[in-house]
């Protein structure tokens, strides 16, 4: 479509849920369309993962991960569903997320699968904190949305348990420990 006739439309309707302000509502779909972003980016992130993870662990970890592809992309649907219910606009462009992102694209290309993994439990890490930020400010605005954010939270830290199983050994330590960088990460979990 050219650019001349598209039309800005408004994101925010002018109802929100019952018992909630206008100002409550907008807060809580601005702390949601940031988790709708980085939960979509991490479907993305795990789906190329899935057809790049090669090695003598890539059967295990290819089927791992599509159960996790799949609870991830209901995450993000019913995410911005409560967006919409807010009465805002949820933003799910790929542009849209681009501009949004304040990380970097996953770095790993076709990749041993212990070195995926590596990587994906510094991604999880950091989906998992920013959730947990989100639950906590959300405490005193949107019960029913920190709910939301809870259930998301435990079922990925149960992912991240699956992928950190792969990483750990029986004294409990993880390869990747120390790791501040998903490069760093990877590097890390290929020594063991």
């Amino acid at each position: 479509m050219p650019a001349q006739s598209r039309k800005k439309t408004s994101s925010a309707a002018s109802f929100t849920v019952p018992g909630l302000n206008a100002d409550d509502a907008s807060t809580t779909a601005a702390l949601l369309q940031e988790r709708l972003t980085a939960l979509t980016d991490l479907s993305l992130t795990l789906k190329h993962i899935h057809w790049n993870v090669v090695g003598p662990l890539f059967v295990a970890v290819h089927q791992m991960l599509d159960p996790q592809v799949d609870a991830v992309r209901l995450m993000v649907d019913t995410t911005a569903e409560r967006i919409a219910t807010l009465g805002q606009a949820p933003v799910g462009t790929a542009g849209a997320l681009v501009r949004a992102r304040t990380w970097d694209d996953y770095p790993l290309g076709r990749g041993d699968a212990i070195a995926h993994l590596g990587a994906l439990d510094l991604f999880y890490g950091g989906i998992i904190a920013d959730h947990r930020q989100a639950i906590d400010k959300l405490e005193e605005i949107d019960l029913v949305t920190q709910d939301m954010l809870i259930q998301q939270t435990e079922q990925l830290e149960h992912f991240q348990w699956f992928v950190r199983a792969h990483l750990e050994n029986s004294a409990g330590t993880l390869a990747t420990a120390g790791a501040t960088t998903e490069e760093q990460a990877a590097s890390y979990a290929q020594r063991t």
